[in-house]
């Protein structure tokens, strides 16, 4: 089983996060709500890769966004992808949520109530990442 570091970022606008409907054009998870996420690229640290992903994925610059909390890891078996994955929990704070512009990974995104993830049908272990941030 192969070993796969990456990073989930839930960004925060007060009460709310933000949820991203992956598109069926990615590799994983095509269908599910995700925060915003990534595998950790070449010699990127993972809070470079945060950001990165956050930029990528909907367009926020480095000025739009604010560290609120990292979590510790979270490493789980996903054994449809026969990967062990190491997953970096992030939360930020966003400045103005209507700045928002997902990109092709995604075909639509909410702004929900934390307390209301179980509604969703999301990626894998993304309310325990959700929890390592919020608790």
């Amino acid at each position: 089983m192969r070993e796969v570091h990456a990073v989930t970022c839930f960004l925060s606008s007060g009460n709310e996060i933000l949820l991203l409907l992956r598109s069926d054009r990615v590799s994983t998870y095509k269908g599910k709500w995700a925060g915003v996420s990534g595998v950790i690229e070449g010699s990127s640290t993972a809070d470079e890769q945060a950001l990165q992903e956050i930029e990528e994925e909907t367009g926020l610059k480095t000025d739009d966004v604010r560290l609120i909390k990292k979590g510790e890891p979270l490493i789980f078996d996903d054994l449809n992808f026969n990967v062990r994955k190491i997953v970096y929990p992030y939360l930020f704070a966003v400045s103005r949520k209507n700045k928002v512009m997902i990109n092709w990974e995604h075909r639509q995104y909410i702004w929900i109530d934390p307390r209301d993830m179980d509604k969703y049908d999301t990626m894998l272990m993304l309310k325990e990442a959700l929890e390592r941030v919020l608790f």
